[in-house]
């Protein structure tokens, strides 16, 4: 059985939906994202695409690690809390991560309040993540371990000993992935040992 933390949920591809309120339209996207930078770029992208837009608002949840999320939101102009925050509630919602969710509002004439964008922004949130296809994943830590040729097969042995999925290797190292779970208990085991330098890699 997986641990919690093994586990998280993301897309793979960019869904859209659209919620209609008062002559308002507000068009939402879906965007999957590793990091800031990739996030930044599609916010500037839907901003350029949309130049008579009167509010582009977002949320962000990076990170496979649910104790280490990197999360962000922004109303753009809106009262505080219209906006980015009922979008974020609607990631934290559906439980999704590395993953953008924006909104982009043209103005129909009329004020809806701030009860009224509240609704419109989740809405339409909501309709965007409900037509994504979200996948689990399983969360690893990424390993190197180094040693003398001698001690190859010891190597080998311990690797089928804790069922570690094999990355990459070369004659004097081995890198490769474990369950973020499994992963202090599988660096002590080798950390005793005295012929083997293990070294992290990433978490993904």
């Amino acid at each position: 059985m997986l641990n919690k933390v093994d586990t998280y949920k993301t897309i793979f591809k960019t869904y859209e939906g659209f919620y209609k309120e008062k002559g308002s339209k507000f068009f939402s996207y879906a965007i999957p994202c590793k990091n800031e930078n990739e996030a930044k770029q599609y916010l500037e992208k839907l901003r350029k695409e949309n130049p008579n837009a009167c509010h582009v608002c977002f949320a962000w949840r990076l990170g496979a690690n649910a104790l280490k999320y990197k999360e962000r939101f922004s109303d753009d102009g809106e009262p505080s809390n219209s906006a980015g925050k009922p979008i974020f509630g609607q990631i934290v919602n559906f439980d999704v991560t590395n993953i953008l969710v924006v909104v982009v509002r043209y103005y129909g004439g009329t004020n809806l309040g701030v009860g009224g964008l509240i609704n419109a922004y989740k809405t339409a949130a909501k309709d965007t993540l409900k037509k994504a296809d979200i996948k689990t994943l399983i969360v690893c830590d990424f390993y190197k371990i180094e040693f003398d040729q001698s001690v190859t097969s010891k190597a080998y042995e311990m690797i089928r000993k804790f069922k570690l999925d094999i990355i990459n290797t070369s004659y004097n190292y081995i890198e490769f992935k474990v369950n973020q779970s499994q992963s202090d208990n599988t660096v002590k085991e080798f950390e005793r040992l005295p012929w083997f330098k293990i070294t992290y890699l990433k978490t993904e």
